[in-house]
């Protein structure tokens, strides 16, 4: 039902997959020239102009994934997307200013160095002009449908990966088949960032939790095919989601050998990953956090405050 079309991106994951069925168009990419002219280039294949795209679906609030949408909401495509991603999509920059301003302090509290944390927390800058902010006409939550091409998509929640992260169900040729975002890759264990809370009043979610708990879920719908935010389709989901649960459980295990004594974060992704470059540090910090977050789910670790840092330790 939907034809994969790789887009360019400047990121290291390399291109996302749009997905394009009739006049609906899922996940265009990020806001590049390059990426434009490749999408325009193969709607144009097609006999399509942006023009005629009717309906844009977005999975989640990413600048790889949704970055073109305002090009095309311009052109008059109804953008469709999960109330957590409107809120994002709608402030691009404002998200970005309170992602960093949280996790500044919070890493600082980890165990990380205040400039590392500075620098660290400043990166991701360079990428927010890949993501003009854009107004979704359609807000959707698990269990709305929305119709592509004659055919009900179901609309799910999925969590973990990104905020107002959603999947879209559908009978397909391969069966019962679903676009699932980034929550399934084929090729890549998915590293769940950390996200700041929702409001200053609650807490940061745990999102390597509540993605572990979103993948067995889905282990258990039985989908035939997934579509995938990059790389291939994968056509054996159950086994690519056993996968990728049993190397979060090795990691989990390998964090907790971590903790004969109090430990911080930062000591922990240092432990994991050596000296790694400045640039990866965010995503070092979101495994070290994520695995201590499940341990401390499973009543496996305590954390508590120790001169102004976070201290994990093994639960006696």
């Amino acid at each position: 039902m939907f034809e994969q079309v790789p887009v360019p991106t400047p990121f290291q994951v390399g291109p996302v997959n749009a997905y394009l069925t009739e006049r609906t168009l899922v996940d265009p990419g990020p806001d590049s020239d390059e990426a434009w002219a490749h999408l325009t280039d193969a709607l144009a294949e097609r006999d399509l102009t942006p023009e005629d795209i009717e309906q844009l679906l977005i999975t989640h609030p990413h600048p790889d994934h949704f970055g073109l949408a305002k090009r095309f909401s311009e052109r008059g495509a109804t953008v469709v997307a999960h109330p957590d991603a409107a809120s994002i999509m709608a402030d691009f920059p404002g998200r970005l200013d309170a992602e960093q301003a949280f996790f500044r302090d919070f890493f600082e509290r980890c165990g990380m160095a205040p400039s590392t944390a500075d620098t660290v927390t400043e990166l991701p800058g360079a990428f927010v002009h890949y993501a003009p902010s854009v107004t979704v006409d359609r807000e959707v939550a698990a269990g709305d449908r929305v119709t592509v091409d004659g055919t009900e998509l179901l609309v799910g929640d999925l969590a973990g990966h990104a905020a107002g992260e959603i999947s879209f169900a559908f009978d397909g040729p391969a069966g019962r088949e679903a676009l699932v975002g980034d929550n399934v890759l084929a090729e890549i264990t998915p590293n769940p960032f950390l996200q700041p809370p929702p409001d200053p009043e609650s807490d940061r979610p745990r999102v390597l939790p509540a993605y572990n708990d979103c993948l067995a879920d889905l282990r258990e719908e039985g989908y035939d095919r997934l579509h995938p935010g990059h790389r291939d389709r994968i056509g054996n989901p159950t086994e690519r989601i056993d996968d990728i649960l049993a190397e979060h459980d090795d990691r989990t295990e390998r964090v907790a050998g971590l903790l004969d004594e109090p430990t911080t974060p930062a000591a922990v992704m240092n432990e994991l990953f050596g000296d790694l470059p400045v640039t990866e540090q965010f995503p070092g910090m979101s495994e070290a956090v994520g695995h201590l977050d499940v341990l401390e789910a499973a009543g496996r670790a305590t954390v508590r405050e120790r001169e102004g840092e976070i201290v994990y330790e093994r639960t006696e």
